[in-house]
């Protein structure tokens, strides 16, 4: 074990360094927490004590993991399966699931089991924080800032008074990950390159869902009386499921990079690629949106954003994978095109991307979900839930975390 760092030079120091009882000299603080005692060491097996970086990775990705469930439960309450699992039995909303299952006829069941996930995620790491003598995050008890929606099926009593961390009615949903995993092309390399959105009109000039303010949920009643705006919606919460899984997908891998604890580096390797799962499936969906109609336009009347879905199973300007420009949009390329990694004398493999940590993979994270909007209070003004302070506080630390062992 390198002597920088470490708190035993080696295996048998530490081994009779634990057996004489003694505590270690100067407790571990995680900013948000304290790890201290015989918890705070690893199993021999491990090598490496668990670090005040590895605490601050676990805490961030805990709050993130929060941020997820928030959002879920939602999308869970309005097109989930309805049982008491995850969001309770609300009825869900009849002309949301059934503008949902145009993308798949299981949507309901598999946005029930990815809010499963989620929730599952968030209580795991909280759990193990708390084993090691941290403190876990609780984003309740300050962030909940944004009104339930007032459609059939929102839970009105959601924890007391029905207020969310994250809004989903003013998104500006980001999907160049479409082309970024069905091109050559890999951001590790080049973080400045561009990679097409998937939706707008065919030549992606405008009608984007990344260029204004759109609702993935039905805000009221109101909204489902129009086929056009609630298949509309529908499809915005397609591509938002896979916009928010493909964070994960990348973040923890990056993350993972910077852990010292075997321990922790198993939780980040075995999280990290279900969230991966939850991409493929989404990205899968997603590429159903208006299969085998003419280009759907439709102008939010509350945001008074306008966008444009059209048909990704029929060519839409490059069709090449090889393209070095990203731009490719072929529906059914759902496996990541093999692309540089490392060193572009290596030849080209499917990898999970971006990874790099030179990135900043929190802090990115959660500029991803700021700029989304789930945490905008006020459009006009950009203001935003005071949420965003925090999750960046965490991000930071996560971020400036360093493998030593």
């Amino acid at each position: 074990m390198k002597k920088d760092g470490a708190v035993f030079s080696g295996r048998n120091n530490r081994r009779s360094f634990l057996k004489n009882g003694m505590v270690a000299a100067g407790a571990m603080t995680a900013g948000v927490g304290l790890v201290s005692g015989p918890a705070a060491f690893a199993d021999a097996d491990d090598r490496a004590p668990i670090t005040k970086g590895d605490i601050a990775i676990l805490t961030f990705l805990q709050a993130l993991e929060q941020v997820e469930a928030d959002l879920w439960i939602q999308y869970s309450e309005l097109g989930g399966i309805q049982d008491n699992e995850v969001s309770g039995v609300n009825g869900g909303n009849a002309a949301y699931m059934a503008a949902l299952t145009i993308l798949d006829g299981d949507m309901p069941q598999y946005i029930h089991d990815n809010t499963d996930d989620e929730i599952s995620h968030a209580a795991f790491l909280g759990a193990y924080l708390k084993s090691k003598g941290a403190s876990p995050v609780n984003l309740d008890d300050q962030f909940r800032v944004f009104p339930s929606s007032k459609a059939a099926g929102a839970n009105q009593s959601f924890k007391g008074d029905g207020k969310r961390l994250t809004n989903l009615t003013q998104l500006s949903v980001d999907t160049s990950f479409w082309t970024r995993y069905r091109s050559i092309t890999n951001p590790d390399f080049d973080p400045a390159a561009t990679f097409a959105q998937a939706t707008g009109n065919p030549d992606g000039t405008q009608s984007l869902l990344s260029g204004g303010h759109f609702t993935a949920i039905p805000r009221t009643d109101g909204d489902t009386t129009d086929t056009n705006r609630i298949n509309a919606i529908a499809f915005t919460a397609g591509f938002h499921f896979a916009f928010i899984e493909q964070g994960g997908t990348s973040l923890y891998p990056t993350l993972a990079q910077k852990v010292n604890n075997l321990e922790v580096l198993r939780i980040l390797l075995s999280i990290g690629p279900s969230e991966t799962m939850h991409f493929q499936t989404w990205q899968d969906k997603a590429g159903n949106a208006n299969q085998g109609n003419p280009p759907l336009t439709v102008t939010d009347p509350v945001n008074n954003s306008t966008v444009t879905f059209f048909d990704l199973h029929v060519a839409q300007g490059e069709t090449n994978p090889e393209s070095t420009k990203g731009d490719t949009l072929q529906a059914n390329l759902i496996m990541p095109e093999p692309t540089h990694f490392l060193n572009d004398e290596f030849p080209p493999v499917a990898i999970i991307r971006p990874t790099s940590t030179k990135l900043g993979g929190a802090v990115a994270a959660v500029q991803s979900f700021v700029d989304d909007g789930l945490f905008l209070l006020d459009p006009k003004t950009s203001k935003q839930s005071p949420i965003v302070g925090t999750l960046m506080r965490l991000a930071e630390e996560a971020d400036e975390a360093r493998r030593r062992f």
